[in-house]
């Protein structure tokens, strides 16, 4: 793997994300396709800095809750969950399903809230903080379809298609499968994805907007189990759905990271701002 230091870095602290078993040294090296020493030399300084640890008995390199907390701290400044839980807890209530928000983050979407519906039965309920697939998931889908379709595919193709098992059996896996799925999402007003993100899980998901500017602050969505949620009952869901949307485009303004997503990516948005 080329790259400076810090993308070394980061890409080993991504890597450990994703194995909660933790990974030998010689694994991690293969992987990022580096040096077993210059592995070992990174993994130090990360343990210094506590953002890995390495159990005694094992050798294994484990990530720590450091991120995590950070995570926390980030979004407790933001007022993001302040004025969104109530407004997420009222939808999940209703449909007695899981009920998540995610935010825009430049060219992704990131999972920052959520509200569980269900009291029995089988759950979904993925873990927070995680990117979205753009190209196969109801939050994905909701965005995208609020670009252009050169847009849309520009964001799809940097983030990739991922592997081909790596999704549900329902993903698209061609352009044309994607823009139909685009289509149908503009028409409606919002998104439905049944085992595309994952086997098993259905979703639906729309936009929620700056109530001034319009623009996209993130995607308000409604998941669960296939057999729980066909598309008529995730249909019965899109008036309830919709008022949610609504409702968190006015509760932004009481966060100021969300009121000010608008001028995120917008250069001379930023200048004038700071002129003023």
């Amino acid at each position: 793997m080329a790259g400076s230091l810090l993308d070394r870095a980061f890409g080993i602290l991504e890597r450990l994300s994703t194995e909660s078993s933790g990974m030998p040294l010689q694994a991690i090296a293969d992987q990022m396709d580096i040096p077993k020493s210059a592995a070992h030399r990174l993994l130090g300084e990360l343990a210094k800095l506590r953002y890995v640890r390495q159990d005694k008995d094992t050798g294994r390199y484990f990530l720590t809750t450091r991120l995590v907390s950070l995570g926390f701290r980030f979004l407790a400044e933001t007022g993001i969950v302040d004025v969104s839980q109530p407004i997420l807890d009222e939808l999940a209530r209703q449909t007695r399903e899981l009920v998540r928000l995610s935010v825009t983050d430049g060219e992704t979407l990131t999972w920052v809230a959520k509200a569980q519906g269900a009291l029995s039965g089988l759950r979904y309920d993925p873990d927070m903080g995680r990117e979205t697939a753009l190209f196969c998931s109801a939050s994905g889908f909701a965005w995208l379809s609020t670009l252009s379709d050169e847009d849309a595919l520009a964001l799809v193709m940097k983030q990739g298609f991922g592997k081909l098992n790596e999704y549900g059996p329902n993903a698209p896996r061609t352009v044309p499968a994607l823009l139909e799925h685009l289509k149908q999402t503009r028409e409606r007003g919002y998104s439905v994805a049944i085992d595309t993100y994952m086997e098993g899980m259905a979703a639906m998901a729309t936009p929620v907007r700056h109530p001034v500017t319009g623009r996209v602050l993130g995607v308000v969505s409604i998941a669960g189990p296939t057999p729980r949620l066909s598309e008529a009952k995730l249909a019965s869901f899109a008036d309830a759905l919709m008022a949610t949307a609504a409702e968190l485009s006015e509760a932004s303004l009481g966060s100021a990271y969300l009121a000010d997503v608008w001028f995120r990516g917008d250069d001379e948005k930023v200048e004038k701002r700071a002129a003023k």
